[in-house]
Protein backbone atom coordinates (compact mmCIF):
# COMPACT_ATOMS: atom_id res chain seq x y z
CA UNK A 1 0.00 0.00 0.00
CA UNK A 2 3.25 2.35 0.52
CA UNK A 3 4.32 1.97 -2.79
CA UNK A 4 1.31 2.59 -4.65
CA UNK A 5 0.83 5.99 -2.57
CA UNK A 6 4.32 6.96 -3.36
CA UNK A 7 3.27 6.23 -6.99
CA UNK A 8 -0.06 8.32 -6.41
CA UNK A 9 1.58 10.75 -4.36
CA UNK A 10 4.10 11.46 -7.13
CA UNK A 11 1.25 11.79 -9.70
CA UNK A 12 -1.23 13.74 -7.95
CA UNK A 13 2.22 16.10 -7.42
CA UNK A 14 2.18 16.61 -11.19
CA UNK A 15 -1.47 17.30 -11.60
CA UNK A 16 -1.28 19.85 -9.07
CA UNK A 17 1.55 21.25 -10.49
CA UNK A 18 0.08 21.31 -13.80
CA UNK A 19 -2.57 23.03 -12.44
CA UNK A 20 -1.06 26.00 -10.61
CA UNK A 21 1.01 26.40 -13.57
CA UNK A 22 -1.99 27.03 -15.47
CA UNK A 23 -4.22 28.65 -13.51
CA UNK A 24 -1.17 31.47 -12.52
CA UNK A 25 -1.29 32.69 -15.90
CA UNK A 26 -3.71 34.82 -15.58
CA UNK A 27 -3.74 35.43 -11.66
CA UNK A 28 -0.04 36.70 -12.89
CA UNK A 29 -1.89 39.22 -15.32
CA UNK A 30 -4.46 40.69 -12.76
CA UNK A 31 -1.73 41.11 -9.92
CA UNK A 32 0.30 43.29 -12.50
CA UNK A 33 -2.92 45.03 -13.02
CA UNK A 34 -3.67 45.80 -9.34
CA UNK A 35 -0.35 47.85 -9.32
CA UNK A 36 -1.71 51.07 -10.30
CA UNK A 37 -3.82 50.92 -7.04
CA UNK A 38 -2.94 52.34 -4.39
CA UNK A 39 -3.06 50.68 -0.69
CA UNK A 40 -4.67 49.41 0.96
CA UNK A 41 -7.03 48.72 -1.80
CA UNK A 42 -4.14 47.12 -3.68
CA UNK A 43 -3.65 44.60 -1.03
CA UNK A 44 -7.52 43.84 -0.38
CA UNK A 45 -7.55 42.82 -4.57
CA UNK A 46 -4.33 40.72 -3.97
CA UNK A 47 -6.50 38.52 -0.98
CA UNK A 48 -9.41 38.40 -3.12
CA UNK A 49 -7.81 37.55 -6.59
CA UNK A 50 -5.73 34.70 -4.24
CA UNK A 51 -8.81 33.65 -3.11
CA UNK A 52 -10.59 32.86 -5.65
CA UNK A 53 -7.16 31.39 -6.98
CA UNK A 54 -6.95 28.76 -4.12
CA UNK A 55 -10.43 27.78 -4.49
CA UNK A 56 -10.06 26.74 -7.86
CA UNK A 57 -7.03 25.05 -7.58
CA UNK A 58 -8.44 23.42 -4.16
CA UNK A 59 -10.73 22.13 -6.04
CA UNK A 60 -9.11 20.10 -9.06
CA UNK A 61 -6.43 18.88 -6.90
CA UNK A 62 -8.98 17.29 -4.42
CA UNK A 63 -8.02 19.84 -1.15
CA UNK A 64 -10.81 21.22 0.98
CA UNK A 65 -10.56 23.58 3.62
CA UNK A 66 -12.47 24.00 6.71
CA UNK A 67 -12.21 27.37 8.84
CA UNK A 68 -13.19 27.70 12.35
CA UNK A 69 -13.34 30.74 14.43
CA UNK A 70 -13.57 33.60 11.46
CA UNK A 71 -16.28 35.57 14.10
CA UNK A 72 -13.28 36.06 16.30
CA UNK A 73 -12.10 38.84 13.74
CA UNK A 74 -13.97 42.53 14.81
CA UNK A 75 -14.82 44.53 11.89
CA UNK A 76 -12.65 47.89 11.85
CA UNK A 77 -9.89 46.33 13.73
CA UNK A 78 -6.76 44.73 12.51
CA UNK A 79 -4.77 42.02 14.12
CA UNK A 80 -1.44 40.52 14.04
CA UNK A 81 -1.96 37.17 12.86
CA UNK A 82 0.19 34.30 14.24
CA UNK A 83 0.54 30.88 12.42
CA UNK A 84 2.01 27.32 12.86
CA UNK A 85 4.45 26.98 9.87
CA UNK A 86 4.37 22.70 8.74
CA UNK A 87 4.58 23.24 4.73
CA UNK A 88 4.65 24.78 1.69
CA UNK A 89 0.66 24.74 1.74
CA UNK A 90 0.71 27.26 4.40
CA UNK A 91 1.01 30.50 2.46
CA UNK A 92 -1.50 29.69 0.29
CA UNK A 93 -3.70 28.58 2.98
CA UNK A 94 -3.07 31.72 5.22
CA UNK A 95 -2.93 34.87 3.40
CA UNK A 96 -6.30 34.43 1.16
CA UNK A 97 -8.62 33.23 3.96
CA UNK A 98 -7.61 35.51 6.72
CA UNK A 99 -10.90 37.25 7.38
CA UNK A 100 -9.73 40.97 4.98
CA UNK A 101 -6.77 42.65 3.57
CA UNK A 102 -3.14 41.40 5.22
CA UNK A 103 0.67 40.56 4.65
CA UNK A 104 2.80 38.09 5.33
CA UNK A 105 6.58 38.32 6.01
CA UNK A 106 8.38 36.32 3.33
CA UNK A 107 11.69 35.47 2.21
CA UNK A 108 13.25 37.37 -0.40
CA UNK A 109 14.38 34.44 -2.41
CA UNK A 110 11.37 33.55 -3.30
CA UNK A 111 10.72 37.21 -5.19
CA UNK A 112 13.24 36.73 -7.89
CA UNK A 113 11.10 33.30 -9.43
CA UNK A 114 9.60 34.77 -12.73
CA UNK A 115 5.92 35.72 -12.72
CA UNK A 116 5.29 33.88 -9.38
CA UNK A 117 7.83 36.37 -8.07
CA UNK A 118 5.55 38.79 -8.94
CA UNK A 119 2.19 37.61 -6.86
CA UNK A 120 4.59 36.56 -4.07
CA UNK A 121 5.69 40.30 -3.98
CA UNK A 122 2.30 41.74 -4.26
CA UNK A 123 1.01 39.63 -0.50
CA UNK A 124 4.27 40.36 1.04
CA UNK A 125 6.41 41.95 3.20
CA UNK A 126 9.99 40.75 1.91
CA UNK A 127 13.08 40.06 4.05
CA UNK A 128 16.66 39.14 3.49
CA UNK A 129 17.31 37.15 6.38
CA UNK A 130 21.37 37.48 6.54
CA UNK A 131 21.09 40.88 6.10
CA UNK A 132 20.74 43.37 9.52
CA UNK A 133 19.83 46.36 7.32
CA UNK A 134 16.89 44.56 5.58
CA UNK A 135 15.51 43.03 8.68
CA UNK A 136 15.12 46.30 10.48
CA UNK A 137 13.03 47.81 7.07
CA UNK A 138 11.19 45.03 7.48
CA UNK A 139 9.97 45.65 10.77
CA UNK A 140 9.00 48.88 9.93
CA UNK A 141 7.48 47.96 7.08
CA UNK A 142 5.26 45.83 9.03
CA UNK A 143 4.46 48.88 11.01
CA UNK A 144 3.12 50.44 8.17
CA UNK A 145 1.46 47.47 7.34
CA UNK A 146 -0.47 47.91 10.96
CA UNK A 147 -0.91 51.43 10.50
CA UNK A 148 -2.98 51.12 6.91
CA UNK A 149 -5.46 49.05 8.83
CA UNK A 150 -4.61 45.36 7.38
CA UNK A 151 -3.67 42.28 9.23
CA UNK A 152 0.08 41.15 9.52
CA UNK A 153 0.29 37.55 9.11
CA UNK A 154 3.67 36.04 10.65
CA UNK A 155 5.18 32.80 11.14
CA UNK A 156 6.70 33.23 14.96
CA UNK A 157 8.69 29.94 14.07
CA UNK A 158 10.41 31.09 11.15
CA UNK A 159 11.03 28.20 9.15
CA UNK A 160 8.55 24.59 8.64
CA UNK A 161 8.59 22.63 11.39
CA UNK A 162 10.20 19.35 10.19
CA UNK A 163 10.68 18.19 14.04
CA UNK A 164 8.78 15.59 15.71
CA UNK A 165 7.22 18.57 18.61
CA UNK A 166 3.78 20.60 18.06
CA UNK A 167 6.10 23.57 17.47
CA UNK A 168 9.18 24.81 17.37
CA UNK A 169 10.39 27.34 19.60
CA UNK A 170 9.24 31.26 18.43
CA UNK A 171 11.29 34.16 17.60
CA UNK A 172 10.58 37.36 19.11
CA UNK A 173 9.69 39.99 15.99
CA UNK A 174 6.11 39.27 15.91
CA UNK A 175 5.42 39.89 19.69
CA UNK A 176 8.45 42.79 19.65
CA UNK A 177 5.54 44.04 16.99
CA UNK A 178 2.55 43.36 18.58
CA UNK A 179 4.29 45.27 21.57
CA UNK A 180 5.43 48.06 20.54
CA UNK A 181 1.95 48.40 17.82
CA UNK A 182 -0.44 47.42 21.17
CA UNK A 183 -2.20 45.65 18.09
CA UNK A 184 -4.08 42.83 19.67
CA UNK A 185 -2.84 39.18 18.11
CA UNK A 186 -4.88 36.41 16.75
CA UNK A 187 -3.66 32.89 17.27
CA UNK A 188 -4.07 30.57 13.55
CA UNK A 189 -3.12 27.13 13.85
CA UNK A 190 -2.85 24.58 10.68
CA UNK A 191 -3.79 21.42 10.59
CA UNK A 192 -3.24 18.61 7.87
CA UNK A 193 -1.04 21.04 5.45
CA UNK A 194 1.83 18.81 5.98
CA UNK A 195 -0.16 15.54 4.97
CA UNK A 196 -0.81 17.51 1.85
CA UNK A 197 2.96 18.53 0.91
CA UNK A 198 5.12 16.53 3.43
CA UNK A 199 8.66 18.52 4.12
CA UNK A 200 10.64 15.61 4.10
CA UNK A 201 9.35 14.05 0.67
CA UNK A 202 10.68 14.97 -2.98
CA UNK A 203 7.86 15.97 -5.17
CA UNK A 204 5.09 14.48 -3.67
CA UNK A 205 1.22 15.75 -3.19
CA UNK A 206 -1.39 14.11 -1.30
CA UNK A 207 -5.37 15.43 -1.47
CA UNK A 208 -6.39 16.17 2.15
CA UNK A 209 -8.75 17.92 4.21
CA UNK A 210 -6.81 20.75 5.78
CA UNK A 211 -8.04 23.11 8.31
CA UNK A 212 -7.32 26.63 9.89
CA UNK A 213 -8.44 27.41 13.30
CA UNK A 214 -8.65 31.09 14.55
CA UNK A 215 -8.53 31.35 18.35
CA UNK A 216 -9.72 34.51 20.25
CA UNK A 217 -7.64 37.53 19.63
CA UNK A 218 -4.93 37.41 22.81
CA UNK A 219 -4.67 41.75 23.74
CA UNK A 220 -0.90 43.61 24.20
CA UNK A 221 -0.18 46.37 25.56
CA UNK A 222 2.77 48.08 25.06
CA UNK A 223 3.84 47.96 28.19
CA UNK A 224 4.05 44.49 28.28
CA UNK A 225 7.47 41.98 28.48
CA UNK A 226 7.51 40.92 24.34
CA UNK A 227 8.92 37.64 26.16
CA UNK A 228 6.09 37.04 28.39
CA UNK A 229 3.50 37.69 25.74
CA UNK A 230 5.75 35.58 23.05
CA UNK A 231 5.90 32.25 26.21
CA UNK A 232 1.86 32.73 26.75
CA UNK A 233 1.13 32.84 23.33
CA UNK A 234 3.87 29.55 22.57
CA UNK A 235 2.12 27.78 25.50
CA UNK A 236 -1.78 28.17 24.21
CA UNK A 237 -1.35 27.41 20.32
CA UNK A 238 0.98 24.13 21.71
CA UNK A 239 -2.10 23.19 23.70
CA UNK A 240 -4.33 24.07 21.34
CA UNK A 241 -2.29 22.29 18.29
CA UNK A 242 -2.12 19.03 20.95
CA UNK A 243 -5.68 18.87 22.00
CA UNK A 244 -6.81 19.00 18.45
Amino acid sequence: MSLIKEILGRLFALWAMLIFLITMLPVALLMWLIGLMKEPKRTAAFRNISKAWMKIFFLLVGCRLKIIGRQNFIKGTNYIVISNHNSFMDVPVTTPFIPGANKTIAKIEMSRLPLFGLIYKRGSVLVDRKDKDSRRDSFKKMKEVLSMGMHMCIYPEGTRNKTDKPMKEFHNGAFRLAVETAKPVIPALLFNTKKALPPGKIFFFWPVTMEMHFLPAVTVSSTDDYEVVKQRLYNLMSSYYIKH
